[in-house]
């Protein structure tokens, strides 16, 4: 009997988005899908357009930052059974403000999103992972994840936190078979997010200066295949037209 094979993915939200992109992605390649994000409506959504192309999926209303949560989805990924191959934490929360507008409350909030939700995500993750002693446990940074610049200082300082934390797991799991991957996205993805706060930049940066968001699935995937005696742990992605 061919083992089940798992992608668990939390922040999953516009239909446009990264989180449903990569499920989409990871179920054309034959993977049960496990979604997880704030909004139970939103999760219908990509679930039926998975579904609707003969994949499987299953929805889990959850916040990344409630450790019930987090541990109510994995307790639905021991129920599915199988192996957990790819664990991805997209959560991704940016709240500008000039320092001394930010207030205590956002600068923790945007903490608790950025880096404790994946602290409480990645050990549930690697739990699952170490009964094989293998996986992929994916974290999606951003350009703040290397450069603190205002009106971003805090959402930098959790992003900072996010790729440290990463760092330590990458060095302390991969000798026990987990692959722990740090993505930096470096530049404005062309979904409907972006479309919404900000469609001036995106006019003026035109189609080729976003990032697409199949290809972004398409490295995931890349890196998750990689051999373990050329494990990449962290990777940037840009438009070939981004300044960097």
């Amino acid at each position: 009997m061919e083992e089940k094979c798992l992608a668990v993915i939390i922040g999953v939200g516009p239909e446009r988005g990264l989180g449903g992109t990569l499920a989409e992605f990871f179920s054309a390649q034959g993977l049960h899908v496990i979604i997880a994000g704030r909004s139970e409506e939103k999760l219908k959504k990509i679930a039926s357009r998975i579904e609707s192309k003969n994949g499987t999926v299953t929805t889990v209303v959850a916040d990344a930052t409630v450790e019930h949560d987090v541990e109510h989805l994995f307790d639905v990924v021991q129920l599915e059974g199988g192996n957990v191959e790819i664990a991805v934490y997209n959560v991704d929360s940016n709240i500008p403000a000039p320092l001394l507008e930010t207030e205590a409350e956002t600068f923790s909030k945007l903490w608790q999103q950025n880096c404790f939700g994946a602290f409480l995500f990645a050990k549930a993750a690697l739990d699952s992972m170490l009964m094989n002693q293998r996986g992929t446990l994916i974290f999606t940074g951003a350009t703040a994840s290397l450069r603190a610049k205002p009106p971003f200082t805090a959402f930098a300082s959790a992003k900072f936190a996010l790729r440290a934390l990463a760092q330590g797991l990458a060095r302390e799991f991969s000798p026990q078979g987990i692959h722990v991957l740090h993505a930096i996205i470096d530049g404005v993805i062309d979904g409907d997010r972006a479309a919404e706060q900000f469609p001036d930049y995106i006019e003026a940066k035109g189609k080729d200066g976003l990032l697409q968001l199949e290809e972004i699935a398409k490295t995931y995937w890349a890196m998750h295949q990689q051999h373990p005696s050329a494990w990449t742990h962290e990777i940037d992605l840009r438009p070939f037209k981004e300044d960097f």
